[in-house]
């Protein structure tokens, strides 16, 4: 997409999770795209017309690119998106020829414009938290962070004002991975003492290892698979905790199972023999 313009946009429907920015299409035609980042769950598109594209995926959203070679999906999927072409809701026609579509079969993800030199203050953006895999995000950091916090400690890591972009998920994983309890209040992990900085250590580790192995499999280790009614779900792939109750622990020499716990409406996996 860098360095491409939007020869047309075809917007398909007037909402997804939102209502699509008023001349949406007419504002995006003819633009070029200078860059192309990523702010916590935000994918950003700095426009040469001063607006930057921000698209967020929600629960299903997906992109598919057809570059003239064939159709590229960013991950991995069981069955074939592109049957369900009643939830294209977006086309994008870039110059030299490829082709990129946004399904969204439950419509939680949405579009926006904002002007680039606003966007910091916008309330999609306003108070994030520091990124996971940027240069500030340390030991130290979740030392200040998490510094007289009672809340649980996944809780506290799902808090997007802390750590920008940390999901459901990656929280699990990596929790699994310190061997750290998601139930254990945060502020048990700061302070001078040698088990505590030996905790966010691990943590903060095992946080960027989670998400960088995430990445090497192709930015997703979720495998979409189909219902018998044609609903789409989740299979879990790779994963050491998830969605895997009442399976062995992973981790070697510990005999425990992982079990599924719920915490503000959240499942958690977790093995109460190793994460404490």
């Amino acid at each position: 997409m860098v360095g491409a313009r939007f020869v047309s946009v075809e917007q398909r429907r007037p909402n997804l999770r939102f209502p699509f920015p008023e001349r949406f299409a007419e504002r995006l035609t003819g633009a070029r795209i200078d860059t192309l980042v990523r702010r916590a769950k935000f994918l950003l598109a700095d426009l040469s017309s001063g607006e930057t594209l921000v698209m967020h995926l929600g629960m299903s959203g997906r992109f598919t690119v057809e570059d003239g070679a064939g159709l590229l999906r960013p991950g991995e999927f069981t069955h074939d998106a592109g049957k369900l072409s009643a939830h294209d809701h977006v086309v994008f026609a870039l110059s030299g020829g490829a082709r990129i579509t946004y399904n969204d079969t439950r419509r939680f993800g949405f579009m926006s414009l904002v002007t680039t030199d606003a966007l910091a203050s916008h309330p999609h953006f306003v108070g994030l938290g520091v990124e996971p895999l940027g240069n500030d995000f340390h030991a130290d950091l979740i030392d200040r962070l998490f510094d007289g916090k009672s809340a649980p400690l996944k809780a506290a890591l799902l808090d997007q004002r802390l750590i920008a972009g940390l999901g459901n998920i990656y929280v699990c994983e990596a929790l699994h991975m310190a061997h750290l309890s998601p139930m254990r209040a945060a502020g048990t992990i700061s302070g001078p003492t040698k088990r505590a900085r030996d905790a966010r250590d691990r943590l903060a580790a095992a946080i960027r290892q989670v998400l960088a192995d995430a990445i090497e499999a192709g930015g997703s280790t979720l495998r979409d698979y189909a219902h018998t009614d044609g609903s789409l779900g989740y299979f879990q792939h790779r994963f050491r905790v998830y969605d895997r109750e009442e399976e062995p622990c992973p981790t070697p020499g510990c005999r425990g199972g992982i079990r599924r716990d719920v915490q503000s409406g959240r499942s958690t996996f977790w093995c109460r023999e190793c994460q404490r």
